[in-house]
C-alpha cells in the first residue's frame, strides 16, 4: 500500500486546481504548472485538497499511485512558494556573474563558460561565488543546479569545483612524503 500516494496534497489559498480529462493544472501567485495524468491514476479535487486514487492494485499501478502524488505536490508547492537550490564556488580564481540572460563562469578552464538562463529559472550570484537557482518547477530547478555543477565537480584532494551548499566533500589524503 502506497504510504505516500494515500496522503491527501493541501492546496493553499491562492492556489487552484483544475482538472481536465487528460491533465491537471495548478495556478498560483507565481505562476503555473501544468502535467500529463499517468495511466492507473485519477484525481479528486474536494474543497481544499487533492485525493488521488488508483485503478486497481497492479505494480504499476501502486507505482504510478505514489508518483502521482508527489507530483502534483511538487506543483502545488512549486506554484504557492516556489524551490531554490543554492550551489558554492570554491577555487582560487574562481567565480560567476550574470549578464542579462546569461551566467558567466570562470572555473579554471582557458575559456569562459556562457550558460544561458533557461526560461522559468532564476539565477542569483552574490560575493561572485554563491549562486542560487530558482524557479517553480523542481525537476527543471534541479536540472539546472546539476548542469552548474557538472561543469567543474569538487575534486577530491583539494575540494576545488562547483558544490552544493549542503554537500560534504571528503577529501582524500595526499601523497605522503618522506
Amino acid at each position: 500500500m502506497s504510504r505516500i500516494g494515500n496522503a491527501p496534497v493541501p492546496v493553499p489559498s491562492g492556489v487552484t486546481v483544475k482538472l481536465s480529462p487528460s491533465t491537471i493544472t495548478a495556478k498560483g501567485p507565481k505562476g503555473e504548472l501544468s502535467m500529463n495524468i499517468p495511466d492507473f491514476v485519477s484525481y479528486e479535487v474536494n474543497d481544499g485538497e487533492v485525493v488521488v486514487k488508483r485503478a486497481n492494485d497492479s505494480k504499476p499501478a501502486r507505482a504510478r499511485h505514489g508518483l502521482g502524488r508527489a507530483l502534483l505536490n511538487n506543483m502545488v508547492v512549486g506554484v504557492s512558494e516556489g524551490f531554490t537550490r543554492k550551489l558554492e564556488i570554491v577555487g582560487v580564481g574562481y567565480k560567476a556573474d550574470v549578464r542579462g540572460k546569461t551566467l558567466n563562469l570562470s572555473l579554471g578552464y582557458s575559456h569562459p563558460i556562457d550558460f544561458p538562463i533557461p526560461d522559468g529559472i532564476d539565477i542569483k550570484v552574490e560575493k561572485g561565488t554563491s549562486l542560487t537557482v530558482s524557479g517553480i518547477d523542481k525537476q527543471q530547478v534541479g536540472q539546472v543546479a546539476a548542469v552548474l555543477r557538472g561543469f567543474r565537480k569538487p575534486d577530491a584532494y583539494k575540494g576545488k569545483g562547483v558544490r552544493y551548499a549542503d554537500e560534504t566533500i571528503r577529501l582524500k589524503a595526499g601523497k605522503s612524503g618522506k
